[in-house]
């Protein structure tokens, strides 16, 4: 978080959020949207019932390209490219040495040796510097591109793109494309709903926008929804529920590699996390249900019942559409059970939490 609105990067629709009404407010360095006049409540539920567009213009693509590229991308991640699909979407980390989580991220094979990577925004200038590093010995590409980013998300999001003519082809989940020079369209998002994050030249950006939020099943969603949503879903924000002190293992994240990724053993992070995979983990990313009102929050010690530390919350509030607040957090494998009893403190008052199974709401992406 950049507390000095100086330094902040603005979103290059930025007048768009203003005319809209947007309340503004700093993450990973850039001023972003993080509620409009319907507040965060009535967000969150529009796009859990209708569709919400959200500017996350923040976050960063690159396009990867050339001869080697499925070499370089076996070695940088956790992958196996040559396995892939054209337009299949993989969801990955860029490890250390030790295994730790430097970011998560999302991999697209567009086909011709081009692959499309999406970032955090936080993250985003280290991924490239780390990137471009891990490619030195290899025949390939990166170049970070500058495009506008959108995400519509919710049950109508389909059904409304079909309505305006957008061009999605015959996505599902955790597919991209190009459907013009310039733009990239991929089935995915953040919020546990079916939808679309779309890449296009800010050239056309405005005007795609203004035509997507004059619909009326739409609604512009801000930085709070989204993480409510996402928490919600289950999903981790790098930084807070998986950072480079935290492995896959331990997060809950080993779905993400398949069974040829861990026999090569040829990714950056190889030995670390093969070794983690091995031995049983010492502590668990899991939901935690507070059993109060009160939301918890980032930073909050969890203690077993008979007041021994047993974890930290990682992410904590609350969920609208789960009718309660939620959290996640990681706590000692002994205690990660669903059902286990845990306590914490909330302004000074002792509550407790109870492990619940994660997502709090369930997913409904749509797979076809």
């Amino acid at each position: 978080m950049d507390c000095n609105s100086e330094n902040l990067r603005e979103l290059p629709l930025v007048e768009l959020h203003k005319a809209a009404g947007a309340k503004f407010g700093a993450f990973a360095g850039w001023n972003m949207p993080l509620t409009y006049p319907m507040g965060v409540l009535k967000e969150h539920l529009h796009t859990r019932a209708s569709a919400g567009l959200f500017d996350i213009s923040h976050m960063k693509l690159i396009l990867v390209s050339g001869a080697d590229v499925d070499a370089f991308l076996t070695f940088a991640l956790p992958l196996d490219p040559a396995l892939d699909n054209i337009s299949q979407s993989r969801y990955s980390y860029l490890l250390n040495d030790n295994g730790g989580i430097l970011d998560d991220l999302i991999v697209t094979k567009l086909g011709g040796n081009r692959f499309m990577i999406v970032v955090n925004a936080s993250n985003a200038e280290a991924d490239i510097k780390e990137l471009k590093h891990r490619a030195q010995n290899f025949n390939c590409q990166l170049e970070p591109l500058d495009r506008v980013l959108l995400a519509l998300q919710g049950p109508k999001a389909a059904e409304v793109l079909k309505d305006l003519d957008i061009d999605f082809g015959n996505l599902t989940f955790m597919h991209g494309f190009e459907p013009k020079p310039g733009w990239f369209i991929s089935r995915s998002g953040y919020t546990g709903e079916d939808g679309f994050e779309i890449a296009m030249p800010l050239a056309d950006a405005a005007a795609f926008a203004e035509k997507l939020v004059d619909d009326p099943r739409i609604e512009w969603i801000g930085l709070a929804a989204r993480d409510s949503l996402r928490l919600e879903a289950g999903l981790c924000l790098h930084g807070n529920d998986i950072t480079v002190h935290d492995n896959p293992v331990e997060a809950g994240l080993t779905w993400a590699l398949t069974t040829t990724v861990r026999e090569k053993a040829a990714f950056v992070g190889a030995k670390a996390l093969l070794g983690a995979l091995a031995r049983p983990p010492s502590r668990r990313r899991v939901g935690l249900k507070p059993e109060t009102k009160m939301p918890v929050r980032h930073g909050a010690e969890i203690f077993d019942q008979a007041g021994k530390k047993v974890g930290i919350v990682t992410s904590g509030g609350f969920g609208p559409s789960f009718g309660g607040p939620v959290a996640m957090g990681y706590v000692s494998t002994e205690c990660a059970k669903v059902g286990t009893l845990l306590k914490t403190s909330v302004r000074g008052k002792e509550i407790g939490l109870s492990v619940f199974k994660l997502p709090f709401v369930a997913q409904r992406y749509f797979k076809g």
